[in-house]
């Protein structure tokens, strides 16, 4: 198990790019197994979940070639059903939350699909009823064995029909989009996902052939196709690491640079740190912090206590939830922190009291901020990474303290930052890697 020790106080200087979005790989990689002809990738990040996915794409029989760190070509022209079906195959799929995605590409070009319960962050419920009610819409019988939390769908034809999703799920969206492309028929998805990520999926679908209207809304209409074609694409860069970048600044209190960050892509990202009382500037595709001593949370027009609260897109990620409640500790004022999502990712606050932050955790979705204004630095500490998100918000919170403090448990971290450490040292951090 590795450790960071971390030592903080330090202000940072300089630029940094943004790794390719771990989100959207762990949909696009999937999507290869759709098509038996060439597909190939760039911008991919080298994260534990994302190389997990690609190594298991190769035990499923998928061709896969690395033509550099971030770019691999994958064919999936002869699927290794003996696998699937094993033990093994079991193991390696339930090892990530994103692998359940091959679900919806197997059923749609093989008409069967195997899965146990997967695996990933516990930060709490995060059901899969979407998926397989969508699937069993578009024609597909699906099966579950409780004893072995093994499912199972097949279907001898999919049809497209009209759907409702019970939820706004990224995921679900995907998984039932991937499988729609090649159903007989016209499907149509209504409170679809919207996120670039999923816009980045169909946009690769249709140029190997799918036909796929509504991208970027709500509603999503797919006429199937019988076959796709290979394809090229380029990943965009992780919208999480740009706003934990804007956070980490702020509460160095450092002057970054963050590059080629597709600014058209973040959404109300930037919006939502402004509110933090964070200022920055947009050049070009860069986003360029000052170094400042202080930021001041705004309110609300009646003077009220700020709230931030994540909501599907184009609403807040809750993904930065954890980064922001960490920045909050830092400035002036206070704020609500409402996690609707999820009901355990608030429960890393209370390493963050015992720095001495001033958090009052109202119950598992909210947590009241009250911040120091850099007045009374935090302590250093001794903790470990619970999830990805609180562990990167408990990095910044480390690289912000006075003095050494020790994370342990940073394969959390570094499933979903690529090599961080080093990253962040070429910008005057120090961490080291135990």
């Amino acid at each position: 198990m590795a450790t960071f020790e971390v030592r903080g106080g330090r202000r940072l200087g300089g630029e940094i790019t943004p790794q390719g979005a771990k989100n959207e790989a762990l949909e696009v990689l999937c999507a290869v197994l759709l098509t038996p002809e060439k597909v190939t990738i760039s911008n991919i990040p080298n994260i534990v979940d994302v190389m997990k996915l690609i190594e298991l794409l190769g035990k499923m029989g998928v061709e896969v070639e690395k033509i550099d760190r971030h770019t691999y070509s994958f064919q999936a022209r002869n699927i290794d059903w003996s696998y699937i079906e094993s033990d093994d195959y079991r193991k390696n799929i339930a090892k990530s939350r994103g692998s359940v995605m091959v679900l919806g590409p197997l059923l749609a070009r093989f008409g069967r699909g195997y899965a146990p319960k997967p695996g990933g962050d516990k930060i709490g419920r995060r059901r899969l009823d979407t998926h397989f009610i969508g699937f069993e819409k578009l024609g597909a019988r699906f099966s579950y064995d409780a004893g072995e939390s093994h499912f199972k769908v097949e279907a001898d034809k999919l049809r497209g029909t009209y759907m409702l999703l019970d939820e706004a799920s990224v995921t679900g969206t995907a998984n039932i989009v991937m499988a729609a492309v090649l159903a007989e028929g016209t499907t149509t998805i209504y409170n679809a996902a919207c996120e670039p990520y999923i816009q980045q999926l169909c946009r690769m679908l249709c140029r190997m052939g799918a036909r796929i209207s509504g991208i970027g809304s709500n509603l999503l209409t797919i006429e199937g196709v019988t076959s796709l074609h290979g394809t090229t694409h380029r990943m965009l860069p992780d919208m999480i690491e740009v706003g934990s970048f804007i956070g980490m600044a702020a509460m160095t209190r450092s002057e970054i640079t963050i590059k080629d960050v597709s600014y058209e892509n973040l959404g109300i990202i930037p919006q939502q740190f402004e509110r933090m009382g964070i200022v920055f500037e947009q050049k070009g595709d860069d986003i360029y912090i000052p170094a400042r001593d202080s930021y001041q949370i705004e309110s609300f027009i009646d003077g009220s206590i700020m709230t931030i609260a994540d909501a599907p897109w184009p609403g807040l990620t809750p993904d930065l939830l954890s980064v922001m409640l960490v920045v909050a500790t830092q400035a002036k004022g206070t704020v609500l922190i409402h996690q609707k999502m999820f009901e355990s990712r608030l429960f890393f606050v209370d390493k963050l009291i015992d720095m001495g932050a001033q958090i009052i955790l109202c119950d598992p979705h909210r947590a009241t901020v009250i911040g120091h204004n850099h007045q009374i630095r935090l302590r250093p500490s001794v903790m470990s990474s619970p999830d990805i998100r609180a562990g990167v918000a408990l990095l910044i919170a480390a690289m912000s303290a006075d003095g050494k403090s020790v994370i342990q448990n940073v394969e959390q971290i570094d499933r979903g930052y690529e090599e961080i450490d080093t990253r962040l040292n070429a910008l005057g951090a120090d961490i080291r890697r135990i």
